[in-house]
C-alpha cells in the first residue's frame, strides 16, 4: 500500500531563474493566494540570501524577517509554507527560530561535495524549529554507495524530508526508479522522500508521476511550478501533475486555480523569456554535461550538432558537470586543428593571385547601402574577389573562403548553381570532416590566434592566408565591426549571439590586429566600419 503523496509548487523560487525573481508584488501575491487556493500541500515562497538587498517586488530574501515583510498579511490555509537556501548564501544569523518566523520549513539545496557541512547546516535549522528538507543538486552525480551515505547522514539529522533533484534533467523513468529504490530501502521510514524534476528530455511530467507510483509506504513528496516555469528547459508543471494526482491517487486539486495563476501572471513572463524544451537543453542532457558547455561552442557558430557532440564526448568525467571554459576552449582548438601539409596550396594561390589586388567581401549590412561603391570599385580596378563562408548576391566572387562549417552547409545549395560553379574553395582545415572536395585546404592553427578571446575571426585569418601568399594590398567591405544589437548584419541569421556582450572587444581586437600587421599588407574598407573610425569611407 502506498504512502501519502503530496504536492510542492516552487513557481516564486525556481521561476525566479527566469526573471530574477523580479515577479513585481502583485504578480508575487497574485501566484501565492492562486497556488494556496488550489489546496497544494506545500508552497515554496522563495531564496532566502543573505547577498541580497530586500526588495518587495522580489522573491528572493536576505533573511527570514523579510518573509514576513511580503507575505505577512497573506492567508496561508492548509498549506505548509517554505523557503530556499543555497548552501553557503544564508549564515545561520541570518535565520530567526521558526517561533518568530512566518516559514514553517526551509530547504537547503548543496552539491555532493557539500554533503556533510550541508548536513550539519541542515541540523541546525531544525534545531532552530524549521521542518527541513535536503536537497541533493545532481543527484545523478551520486553513485549507489554516496546515495547510501546521503541516506545514513539524513538519517543521523533526521530532516523532515530528502529530495532527489535532477538538476540537468538527465533522468528517465529507471534511472530515478533505482534512486528511490536506495534511498527508500537506506533512509528512516518517516523521513519524506522527495523529487524535483527538470525537462531536458521532456521528461518532468513522467518521471514526477514515476516518483508519485513508487511503491512504497513511505511518503512522497514532488515539485512543479506553474507552466513548467523554471531556467532552461523548464520543470515539472505544476497543473498537469496536480491533474495526475486528481485522476489517479485521489487527490481534489483546484486546476482551475492554478490555471486562473498560469493566465493572469505566469504567460507575462513566458512571453519576454521562453523556457522549456530546446534542443541546446536536450544536447546538455543527452551528453549529461553542464549546459554553459553546449552554450559556448553553440554560440561559436562554427560547429556542426556532431561536432559539438564529438567535443562534449571529450570532456573527463570530473569536469561533465563544471563549469571549466578553459577547458572547453581547448578541446574546442584542439578539434579544429587538423593538421596538412598546406605549402603547395599556398604557393598555388599565391601565384593566381599574384600582384593583383584583392577585394574582400563580408556579411555587413554596409554593403546594401554602399553596393554601388563596391561594384564600381570591382569595376574599374578588376581585384580578385573573395567572399567569407558566404556567396554576395551583388558581385561573382572568384574565391570563397570557408572557416565555419555551419556557414558552408548554409551556402552548399548555391554552389551547385551553374552560375557559381566556377567559385573556389579555399577552406580552413578544420573543415576537413565536411564531405567535401576544396581546392585550397590551408592549415587552421596557422590562421588563429591562439591567444586571442575569439582565436578564429575569419577576417583575421583570412588577412593572415593573404600574408602567407606575398599579398601586398587588401580592400575589405562588408567588414562593418560588431554592435550589441546585430544591425551591423545584412542577414541577422549571420549575427553572433555573444554580441551584447562582446561587441567591444572584438572590435577592439580587429582594431589591434591592423596595426600589427600595418607593415606586412596595406588593407583600406570601402565600406563604413567600427574597426577604423575616420579610414576611408
Amino acid at each position: 500500500m502506498a504512502g501519502k503523496r503530496y504536492l510542492l509548487d516552487c513557481t516564486l523560487r525556481d521561476g525566479g531563474y527566469i526573471n530574477d525573481w523580479a515577479f513585481g508584488h502583485d504578480h508575487i501575491v497574485n501566484i501565492f493566494e492562486r497556488v494556496i487556493a488550489s489546496g497544494v500541500d506545500v508552497i515554496e515562497i522563495g531564496f532566502l540570501d543573505e547577498r541580497r538587498v530586500f526588495d518587495p517586488d522580489r522573491s528572493i530574501m536576505p533573511d527570514t524577517q523579510s518573509v514576513r515583510k511580503i507575505y505577512g498579511g497573506l492567508d496561508r490555509k492548509q498549506a505548509a509554507v517554505v523557503g530556499m537556501i543555497d548552501f553557503g548564501t544564508c549564515g545561520i544569523s541570518h535565520v530567526e527560530d521558526c517561533r518568530d518566523s512566518w516559514l514553517d520549513g526551509i530547504r537547503v539545496i548543496f552539491k555532493k561535495e557539500k554533503l556533510r557541512p550541508a548536513m550539519a547546516f541542515c541540523g541546525q535549522l531544525k534545531d532552530k524549529g524549521y521542518k527541513v528538507f535536503a536537497q541533493l543538486v545532481s543527484v545523478t552525480a551520486y553513485n549507489d554507495d554516496e546515495l547510501r551515505e546521503a541516506a545514513a547522514l539524513a538519517n543521523e539529522i533526521r530532516p523532515f524530508a530528502l529530495s532527489m533533484v535532477d538538476t540537468y534533467g538527465l533522468l528517465d523513468p529507471e534511472g530515478l526508479t533505482h534512486i528511490m529504490r536506495i534511498l527508500d530501502d537506506s533512509l528512516d521510514p518517516d523521513i519524506i522522500l522527495g523529487f524535483h524534476a527538470h525537462n531536458n528530455f521532456q521528461l518532468g511530467y513522467i518521471n514526477a508521476t514515476t516518483a508519485l507510483n513508487y511503491p512504497t509506504e513511505r511518503a512522497v513528496l514532488v515539485d512543479g511550478t506553474l507552466y513548467g516555469m523554471g531556467k532552461s528547459a523548464g520543470n515539472a508543471p505544476l497543473e498537469l501533475v496536480a491533474m495526475y494526482m486528481n485522476r489517479h491517487l485521489g487527490k481534489d486539486y483546484r486546476i482551475s486555480e492554478m490555471q486562473e495563476a498560469i493566465t493572469s501572471s505566469v504567460m507575462d513572463f513566458q512571453r519576454k523569456s521562453p523556457w522549456g524544451y530546446q534542443l541546446f537543453y536536450y544536447i546538455a542532457a543527452a551528453n549529461k554535461v553542464h549546459p554553459n558547455y553546449v552554450s559556448w561552442l553553440m554560440n561559436k557558430r562554427t560547429l556542426s550538432i556532431t561536432a559539438i557532440n564529438e567535443i562534449l564526448q571529450k570532456l573527463p568525467e570530473d569536469q561533465k558537470l563544471e563549469k571549466n571554459m578553459k577547458l572547453i576552449e581547448r578541446l574546442y582548438l584542439d578539434y579544429q586543428k587538423q593538421e596538412c601539409d598546406d605549402e603547395a596550396a599556398v604557393e598555388k594561390l599565391a601565384r593566381e593571385i599574384g600582384q593583383k589586388p584583392v577585394l574582400v567581401i563580408g556579411p555587413g549590412a554596409s554593403l546594401r547601402t554602399h553596393a554601388r561603391r563596391v561594384e564600381k570599385y570591382a569595376e574599374e580596378e578588376k581585384p580578385t574577389v573573395i567572399s567569407i563562408n558566404y556567396i554576395p548576391e551583388f558581385i561573382h566572387p572568384d574565391y570563397m573562403f570557408i572557416t565555419n562549417s555551419t556557414r558552408f552547409v548554409q551556402s552548399a545549395t548555391k554552389l551547385l548553381k551553374a552560375e557559381n560553379r566556377d567559385i573556389r574553395l579555399i577552406a580552413a582545415s578544420n573543415l576537413a570532416r565536411v564531405d567535401r572536395d576544396f581546392d585550397y585546404v590551408i592549415n587552421y592553427s596557422a590562421l588563429i590566434d591562439e591567444a586571442a578571446e575569439f582565436p578564429d575571426n575569419s577576417m583575421c585569418m583570412l588577412i593572415r592566408l593573404l600574408i602567407r601568399c606575398g599579398c601586398k594590398e587588401a580592400v575589405l567591405a562588408g567588414f562593418d565591426g560588431y554592435t550589441p544589437d546585430n544591425v551591423n548584419y545584412f542577414d541577422v541569421d549571420k549575427a553572433y549571439s555573444f554580441l551584447t556582450e562582446k561587441a567591444d572587444s572584438l572590435n577592439d581586437y580587429a582594431r589591434r590586429f591592423f596595426r600589427e600587421t600595418a607593415g606586412r599588407i596595406t588593407v583600406t574598407f570601402l565600406t563604413p566600419t567600427e574597426y577604423r573610425k575616420g579610414s576611408e569611407q
